[in-house]
């Protein structure tokens, strides 16, 4: 399976449950856990946060792979 859509189902399960937990315990979301913070303040920057973990990940590795797909088709027009 791809790296992406690795990536994209594990923010997806990720997602899921913090809509199942305001489902099943919309109570719960009031609760404060950190810093005066309610748990679902914090739960929503956390997403936004693995969010943008996930996407400076992706990029890393997909510059990796251009990168190596560049010097072998540099040295392939090299030949």
């Amino acid at each position: 399976m791809r790296l992406g859509i690795r990536m994209f189902i594990a923010y997806s399960l990720f997602y899921a449950s913090f809509v199942a937990a305001n489902l099943i315990f919309p109570q719960s979301m009031g609760a404060v856990i950190f810093l005066g913070l309610n748990l679902a303040t914090v739960f929503g920057f956390t997403l936004i946060i693995v969010a943008l973990i996930e996407a400076l990940v992706y990029d890393a590795l997909c510059r990796k792979k251009e990168r190596e797909l560049a010097q072998v088709e540099t040295k392939q027009g090299a030949k």
